[in-house]
């Protein structure tokens, strides 16, 4: 508690405001932009600044730059057009041919879904370059075709397999108790991994039973969670207080140190347990359609 306490006196400004509201992370761009030309760099360097102060998601803002570097990374080093070393050293030198081309490379090398984020991560960093800073008259994205996606059934957990995978949580070890609460939140509400994962402890309001979600684009909701969420995540509060980190805003606390529990161990987790022996290993972690469980049935309403 006293480390705690030391910090939030050592950044008072900071702590003026809530974690959501200030933080706005700078993504590592020595690293996104390595073996780029000077041009490319300094252009997704811009252009980052301008998507931070378009407050844009660290995770949108990360996905879009990536889709920039690894065009320009594939022209200097994959792409069999003669003028593409012109084209990698400078994006305004980039033609529709050469997102083409790389577009057909990507979809060789990677899933269809991940070619259509990249798709439209360049769509943005060309018209950012058309309209925001006038470098081009026309975006070389003009009449280039989305990827098609091909439909897929995502399987559904049925409550005797969360049944199960939430037998595994049983007893009353810190991490048995958040794990119980983090599977029971996550198949009553059907929210995404990173909504889950992201909440603070103020999201949660046990009068009544409802948390407050952050969903993508700014997109607050409300969502009431039944009994069988609700005295899970009782019991799980009432651990969490007696931790060493319980004064950090994060909802979900790593097991030890002075940590939150981020979306990524959340799905590792998920992972783990689904793949105890005994146990489905089809725990789902995207967003849309609730999870069943028994005796709950979510209700949504806008966050006010």
């Amino acid at each position: 508690m006293g480390c705690c306490r030391s910090s939030r006196l050592s950044m008072p400004l900071i702590g003026t405001f809530t974690r959501r509201s200030a933080k706005m992370p700078l993504l590592d761009l020595d690293k996104i932009t390595a073996g780029l030309s000077k041009t490319w760099s300094g252009f997704l360097r811009d252009w980052d600044r301008s998507l931070r102060s378009g407050n844009y998601p660290e995770t949108t803002r990360y996905n879009y730059l990536l889709a920039a570097a690894q065009l320009a990374r594939y022209l200097g080093e994959y792409s069999p057009d003669p003028d593409a070393e012109v084209a990698a050293g400078d994006p305004v030198e980039v033609t529709r041919a050469h997102v083409e081309a790389f577009q057909a490379w990507m979809i060789e090398t990677r899933s269809a879904s991940t070619v259509l984020n990249k798709h439209k991560g360049l769509q943005q960093f060309f018209k950012w370059l058309m309209l925001d800073e006038g470098e081009i008259d026309r975006s070389p994205m003009e009449r280039v075709r989305q990827p098609k996606l091909p439909e897929k059934l995502i399987p559904v957990v049925r409550d005797e397999e969360t049944s199960k995978v939430l037998g595994t949580c049983r007893g009353r070890e810190f991490a048995q108790l958040r794990d119980e609460a983090v599977i029971c939140l996550y198949c009553n509400t059907g929210a995404r991994l990173s909504e889950v994962g992201n909440l603070l402890l103020d999201d949660i309001d046990p009068t009544p039973e409802s948390v407050h979600f952050h969903g993508r684009g700014s997109r607050d909701r409300r969502v009431r969670f039944g009994p069988r969420t609700a005295r899970a995540v009782s019991r799980y509060l009432r651990a969490r207080a007696k931790h060493k980190a319980a004064c950090l805003p994060d909802l979900w606390l790593a097991e030890r140190g002075m940590r939150r529990l981020a979306p990524n161990g959340i799905k590792i987790m998920l992972k783990r347990r689904a793949l105890r022996p005994g146990r489905s290993s089809c725990m789902r972690t995207g967003g849309g359609t609730p999870l069943p469980m028994s005796g709950s049935v979510p209700t949504a309403t806008p966050a006010t």
